[in-house]
């Protein structure tokens, strides 16, 4: 029981809150009485399944099985810095929900263009003005395509102070809407062995593939973009064990035959934080 409810943490976490709210409006809007005060009582309900999450969050995460990494194809060509890496912490990116435990950002950062600095320029950078927008993004591995969702706007970067304070007030509300808009335009494949990967943050309706079609690893499937939770535009790689980012639990990865910083030798890796992984 306790694996289930962990595994469904976010959809309960979100119900509640919605009941919660919901239950509270009812209650102060409908007129009836008798009616009124059944809602009075629907928050608690909210409450008893956010204290139900809060209860197996520990225990829960113990119960998920330790996996080895997998190797995958990177999603990207050219010389890209890792963020949020898995190689440097787990889970990455601060939290497990979304599958995001060993997610990994990538930015690219050509030698012949430099990406512009944080806190220069306008506040509000658009997103033209970075190196990684409209790079091809690839598939990760062989496999069908199960979702495919790239009818999110491209918004202007966060690469300021000023911008990172509206990112945080922005990132809020967009957990309201679910992981749809949290990871913004994205492609999910199902791989030959049943894993799933997702690249995410993809550009407005570049993609090149469609639910039902089979890919090869390497296959150019869209865009970078900057859509969703983006400070500015990259990409956003990760595995799960199911096609949803609600109920999927995150699994490591590796890219293959790729050079890390200035070594000459390729080898299957992942990137460190601030480290450059260069795929061909």
């Amino acid at each position: 029981m306790i694996a289930g409810v962990y595994r469904a943490r976010v959809i309960i976490l979100y119900s509640s809150v919605l009941i919660i709210f919901g239950g509270a409006l009812a209650a102060q809007t409908i007129p009836l009485a008798s009616v009124r005060a059944v809602f009075d009582l629907v928050p608690f309900l909210g409450i008893v399944g956010m204290l139900l999450v809060l209860a197996v969050l520990r225990p829960g995460v113990k119960l998920v099985p330790d996996r080895e990494p997998v190797t995958v194809v990177a999603p990207v060509k050219g010389r890209w810095r890792a963020l949020n890496s898995p190689a440097t912490r787990v889970p990455s990116h601060g939290v497990r929900a979304y599958g995001q435990t060993y997610a990994v950002d990538l930015v690219f950062e050509p030698k012949e263009r430099a990406r512009p600095a944080f806190n220069t320029g306008i506040a509000l950078r658009y997103p033209e003005e970075y190196p990684a927008f409209g790079q091809p993004v690839r598939a990760m591995v062989d496999g069908v395509v199960v979702c495919v969702s790239d009818s999110q706007r491209d918004h202007r970067a966060r690469a300021s102070t000023l911008g990172f304070l509206y990112l945080m007030a922005e990132s809020t509300l967009r957990e309201l809407g679910g992981p749809r808009r949290v990871v913004g335009n994205n492609i999910t494949i199902r791989g030959r062995d049943g894993r799933y990967a997702l690249v995410a943050h993809l550009k407005q309706h570049s993609a090149l593939v469609a639910v039902g079609d089979t890919v090869v690893a390497g296959q150019a499937i869209a865009a970078c973009g900057n859509s969703g939770n983006s400070s500015e535009p990259h990409v956003h790689a990760q595995l799960m064990d199911r096609a949803s980012a609600w109920t999927g639990h995150g699994i490591p990865l590796l890219f293959s035959g790729v050079t890390i910083d200035d070594e000459s030798d390729e080898r299957d890796s992942m990137p460190a934080d601030d480290q450059h992984l260069t795929a061909s």
